[in-house]
């Protein structure tokens, strides 16, 4: 590994990567290699008549993946770490076409046709070392607070959010459908008597919207936790699992984000601000911002102007917007007792977009089938899920979580697909 060559100063060499530059001068040819770890200069004195090796080192071109042994040598005056190696001899693994199809400023859409030589790119690969350590982070923290992981079946025989956005699959003799979320199988969990569990997976939702931070199927990370007393011990639970993941982030990859990215990662203090959605509604009246009234969700703009307004009052990054109305949220929702038509639900705001959606569920079977049909689903479809509830099912509640958007924002990014390994769209199946 280049990153190992520090060590071997004085002592024989191999390292294995890709051409990132040749050199070719008068009297030496100069061999800039990158592997995952970093970038080494290898030099060669030039022959006349050229040696093979000479030869071999003209005819490369970029991106060819190559084997190259010799000594390491200290020298102060090398940019890239003061070390070079003196090459002694050369493998050609694999020679690359001499005209790549993108460069770093192609458009997106073609970067992502040739999604593999976009991530070689060094800044490309951070993404995803910051993805593991966000995960590792998530998981530590769970394992932590005694939680069980899950891996719930992604072929459904009926939808699990709602019915616009389903996939449908043929399915043996019938139709089955992608799941759209873990929700009810979370929530049998629940009724199982697991107490907390989480899962990281995919999701699929047939949604034709071609924004920045839409796409038709992503990874969800899903939480849901046994007796609770109100949606306010999920909120609490998340914002410190949060922090943890952010200032563990912060301290792997900080310097380097900050460094590739131009953002800071700023580890949130606690509690996050609480905000209902007639307060923010009223903030953005305040201020001006158009068409809130009547609305019974923060629009894009609103959640963007919201998150502006509460960095300046509270100097916060994060809010919590909670009591949404009935309107808005699901059939297993749980009402407040005051007040019907309000859910003890929330969203998580983070620099302007959202993060989270959670909620305490109901859990009592007759008014979860009242709430069902209220909203007009069909029970039989989903008599299995409601069959959770009839046996004794402790309060509980829980959220669903974008892991792209969280990169998306962490990384100061402006679309998902920067962020996802390979994005999936309305228009895009391959590669």
């Amino acid at each position: 590994m280049i990153g190992q060559l520090r060590e071997k100063v004085g002592e024989r060499a191999t390292i294995r990567g890709w051409v990132n530059t040749v050199r070719d001068q008068k009297r030496l040819q100069f061999l800039i290699v990158r592997d995952e770890t970093g970038l080494a200069q290898a030099v060669v004195d030039k022959q006349d008549p050229p040696s093979e090796l000479n030869e071999q080192i003209s005819a490369l071109t970029a991106e060819s993946a190559i084997t190259v042994t010799g000594t390491v040598i200290a020298d102060e005056r090398v940019k890239l770490g003061g070390i070079e190696l003196r090459i002694e001899s050369l493998h050609v693994d694999s020679l690359a076409e001499p005209e790549l199809p993108i460069a770093a400023d192609s458009s997106m859409d073609k970067r992502i046709d040739w999604r593999y030589l976009d991530l070689r790119r060094p800044e490309r690969r951070l993404i995803f070392e910051v993805q593991t350590t966000v995960e590792h982070a998530m998981r530590e923290f769970w394992r932590q607070q005694g939680f069980i992981e899950l891996h719930s079946p992604k072929l459904m025989g009926s939808a699990s959010e709602s019915g616009a956005e389903l996939f449908k699959v043929e399915y043996f003799e019938r139709t089955a459908y992608l799941a759209q979320s873990p929700q009810f199988y979370k929530q049998m969990a629940m009724a199982a008597g697991f107490g907390k569990v989480f899962e990281v997976g995919p999701v699929f939702r047939a949604n034709p919207s071609f924004t920045s931070r839409h796409d038709t199927e992503f990874t969800s990370v899903d939480v849901e936790i046994a007796w609770i007393d109100s949606h306010e011990d999920v909120m609490a639970f998340e914002e410190q699992w949060l922090a943890h993941v952010l200032a563990t982030v912060k301290e792997i990859h900080g310097e380097q984000i900050e460094a590739t990215f131009d953002t800071e990662v700023v580890v949130p203090a606690l509690p996050f601000p609480r905000v209902t959605l007639e307060e923010a509604k009223e903030m953005l009246r305040e201020q001006g911002v158009p068409g809130v009234g009547g609305q019974l969700d923060l629009d894009p703009a609103g959640e963007r102007a919201l998150s502006a307004l509460v960095k300046e009052r509270y100097g916060h990054e994060f809010a919590f917007v909670i009591d949404y109305p009935t309107a808005v949220r699901p059939f297993y929702h749980m009402r407040h007792a005051a007040d019907a038509g309000l859910t003890k639900s929330f969203d998580l705001l983070w620099r302007g977009i959202e993060l989270t959606t959670g909620a305490q569920r109901e859990h009592r079977y007759e008014q979860l089938v009242a709430q069902a049909r209220e909203k007009g689903v069909e029970t039989e479809s989903i008599q299995y899920y409601l069959d959770f509830f009839r046996f004794g099912c402790p309060p509980h509640g829980g959220f669903g979580f974008g892991l792209t958007r969280l990169l998306m924002r962490l990384l100061g990014q402006d679309n998902v697909r920067e962020v996802t390994f390979l994005y999936r769209g309305p228009h895009r199946l391959m590669p």
